[in-house]
């Protein structure tokens, strides 16, 4: 009697154990099965791209060296491939835009041609990614800005933060009688904007020696795309260095200055001088300088300086018959724009200087 009930108990209890034995992979697989990916946000659209050709594949050629990785503050870690900057390397970004001002992103190394000094080189290094920048922000403060000038510029710097790539870092530096850092390398923007919020302009005007200060703290940045921010009304009274000194340290340097002159109305004189040295310094050093007659433009002007930033082509090569000489080699860049462009405007610094040991 006893072995019929054991019998009759065992059969369910065998039923239940297949059942278990038989659903137990699938339930392990449904857990482990990875959760659905997130919807990718939507490309952002430039305003001029070409596509770039399928590149066929090329034999004999070296692989590719990994990424370096770079520390950047607060234990992160940026692992885009940095410029090499050997002695004999010679690095510059390049800005390319068409007949109506839009820049153009997407060419190929073989789009564009380099000159030193009439002589044609081989492009050793080639970029067009997206990459943060290293940005030193020179805020005048000495008493020509006074008035509402320091909040107009204040406020147009917001929407240069705004359009900046998220992973650059800022270097603010004040100036008047006398330059000084205020911020050292930080990657809140908010941070360099309520540092101007209390500001108080008075005094002279040091703007050479910003910039000679800018450019060298710059050069220790994390990223090896530089630029400065020179926000002034362009008058200097009061600097230790000369402007040939400035002049020369920009053509040795691999710094872009990007200007925006916060012209004095009702003083022709004044604003036409202003204008004329900030000019000169974004020029030579492949940057560019803007004087805006708005509110309204100003902030178009701040936004164009950031998307220009994340636009830019970076170029390098080694010069042949290299010879650290010191002297002043000029550069000519060229770009054949593909089938179906109009033509194409190229912005670059014009030269360098063949030292070792000071890029």
């Amino acid at each position: 009697m006893k072995s019929r009930r054991f019998a009759g108990l065992a059969a369910p209890v065998f039923c239940m154990l297949l059942t278990a034995a038989l659903f137990a992979p699938r339930l392990s697989t449904a857990q482990q099965k990875p959760g659905d990916k997130p919807s990718q946000p939507p490309e952002k659209k430039e305003l001029l791209t070409v596509e770039p050709e399928a590149k066929p594949s090329q034999q004999g050629t070296s692989p590719q060296k990994a990424p370096t990785k770079i520390e950047l503050p607060g234990g992160d870690v940026d692992d885009k491939t940095p410029v090499i900057t050997n002695t004999d390397l010679i690095t510059f970004t390049v800005t390319v835009t068409d007949i109506y001002g839009r820049f153009v992103s997407g060419l190929g190394k073989n789009a564009f041609s380099i000159f030193d000094e009439k002589q044609p080189q081989d492009i050793t290094f080639f970029s067009d990614d997206d990459s943060p920048v290293s940005v030193g922000i020179l805020f005048d403060v000495s008493g020509s800005m006074s008035g509402d000038k320091v909040r107009r510029a204040r406020d147009a710097l917001s929407h240069f933060v705004q359009t900046s790539h998220d992973r650059d870092e800022y270097f603010l530096i004040g100036f008047n009688s006398r330059a000084q850092l205020l911020m050292d390398r930080t990657r809140d923007g908010n941070a360099v904007l309520d540092k101007l919020t209390f500001v108080q302009t008075k005094n002279n005007t040091a703007l050479y020696d910003a910039c000679y200060l800018g450019v060298e703290r710059v050069q220790r940045g994390t990223h090896p795309k530089r630029a400065l921010l020179l926000i002034s009304d362009g008058q200097d009274n009061n600097s230790r260095y000369t402007a040939n000194d400035l002049r020369k340290m920009l053509k040795e340097s691999d710094v872009a200055v990007y200007a925006i002159g916060i012209e004095e109305s009702g003083n022709g004189s004044l604003a036409m001088e202003g204008s004329a040295i900030l000019d000169e310094i974004a020029g030579i050093s492949g940057g560019k300088a803007f004087f805006p007659r708005s509110n309204a433009e100003m902030d178009d002007i701040f936004e164009q300086i950031a998307i220009e930033l994340r636009h830019q082509y970076s170029i390098g090569y080694k010069p042949k018959d290299f010879k650290p000489d010191g002297r002043w080699h000029h550069i000519k860049v060229k770009v054949n724009p593909p089938r179906g462009l109009p033509r194409l405007f190229v912005r670059s610094k014009e030269g360098y200087y063949a030292l070792t040991g000071v890029r």
